[in-house]
């Protein structure tokens, strides 16, 4: 399998999103502690399910990487920007890692500011948003330490048992964005 370095930082790159991995991504989907997660612990995927949605998860209005841990190569997760909209500049993003022995190490925080640098210096955007819930407390941790601030709350969205979570909703400005290596890249013309 073939992965290409779109965005590189210290800990990971980000490749484009082929059906190359619709086997491990299919373990992550069915995984319940990330589809918990991610709001998608009801969906039954398939082997062909995952990898049909892999084939059109990059699209005019979204664009989606591969998280590669730089040291092996191996994909641990997935980083999207969703409901691009280049006339008003804004898109949803989403991501998770799903190999659960790289979470808590940086590589989320990571990827999420390769992201963050796609989103607003190639795609020009001016506002990234996304959704969480109040559980995840290590996703809310590091949105807001890459700067995200919480903008609303959907409260009791969502039930899982007997406990009812509020959906977070928080956002970036492009001018909010500190960590750009594509700036970088330009400057060492």
């Amino acid at each position: 399998m073939v992965h290409f370095k779109k965005l590189v930082g210290e800990k990971c790159y980000l490749s484009p999103v082929d059906d190359s991995q619709a086997e491990k991504v299919g373990v992550w989907s069915n995984d319940i502690e990330v589809a918990i997660r991610t709001g998608d612990v009801t969906d039954m995927i398939t082997y062909d399910q995952q990898k049909k949605y892999l084939e059109g998860m990059n699209n005019s209005r979204s664009y989606a990487f591969f998280i590669i841990r730089q040291e092996e190569g191996e994909v641990i997760g997935i980083a999207r920007l969703m409901r691009v909209d280049l006339i008003n500049r804004k898109a949803l993003m989403g991501m998770f890692i799903g190999e659960r022995g790289n979470r808590s190490k940086g590589i989320g925080t990571e990827a999420t500011n390769l992201l963050l640098d796609f989103g607003f210096n190639i795609l020009n955007l001016r506002n990234i948003m996304i959704e969480t819930f109040s559980f995840n407390e290590p996703a809310i941790r590091t949105l807001k330490k890459v700067g995200f601030k919480e903008i609303g709350r959907r409260r009791k969205s969502i039930i899982y048992g007997k406990n009812e979570y509020d959906e977070i909703l928080m956002d970036m400005l492009s001018d909010e964005f500190q960590d750009s290596r594509i700036e970088g890249i330009l400057d060492n013309k």
